[in-house]
């Protein structure tokens, strides 16, 4: 096989943690080539974790929009749900945009299957951003409960999957661990 450079389509999914982790990491594998990158993160918005200081560290190769409401449907989520599609409408023209400008070899698009899924981004949306990319963009979606057919269409799909968490044995999430 000879080595060629062609731009892939990665998905990350599963009910396991680690997505954003192991998409995040291929960020900083890129940094270390010099590459721009771009971050858009769906769904997640209303909390303060760990990595949103992290990625600052890596500007300006990293360019990070958060562009979600905070996650939809959980204990603490009282906006309409109109707003949480806005916020996720805005985000696929951002996407789209950031993508089709050809200054990114990575954009990673983090908890796209999530908004999805949740029916705020349509499949058409989702086609439109895959269609904005060139033959050499690596484009990287995470979430959750990833359609079939954006797991067919991609290059890689990891699934992760929980064989044993903390919390099942009472331990609560851990600062620099897991926000």
């Amino acid at each position: 096989m000879k080595q060629e450079s062609k731009g892939l389509l990665i998905v990350y999914t599963g009910d396991g943690k680690g997505k954003t982790t192991a998409a995040l990491g291929m960020c900083v594998r890129a940094v270390g080539y010099d590459w721009k990158v771009c971050v858009i993160q769906f769904v997640k918005g209303s909390w303060k974790y760990g990595e949103l200081k992290g990625i600052k560290r890596l500007e300006p190769n990293v360019e990070l929009h958060v562009i979600g409401t905070g996650f939809v449907g959980i204990v603490d989520d009282d906006k309409p749900i109109e707003e949480h599609e806005e916020a996720a409408r805005k985000g696929v023209e951002l996407a789209i945009e950031k993508i089709s400008s050809g200054e990114y070899p990575l954009v990673i698009l983090d908890e796209l299957n999530v908004a999805l899924d949740l029916g705020l981004v349509t499949d058409e949306d989702v086609k439109k951003i895959l269609d904005a990319r060139s033959e050499k963009q690596h484009l990287v979606l995470t979430g959750r409960s990833a359609a079939d057919w954006v797991m067919d269409a991609a290059d890689l799909v990891t699934e992760m999957t929980e064989i044993k968490h903390p919390y099942q044995q009472g331990i609560l999430a851990q600062k620099g661990i897991d926000w």
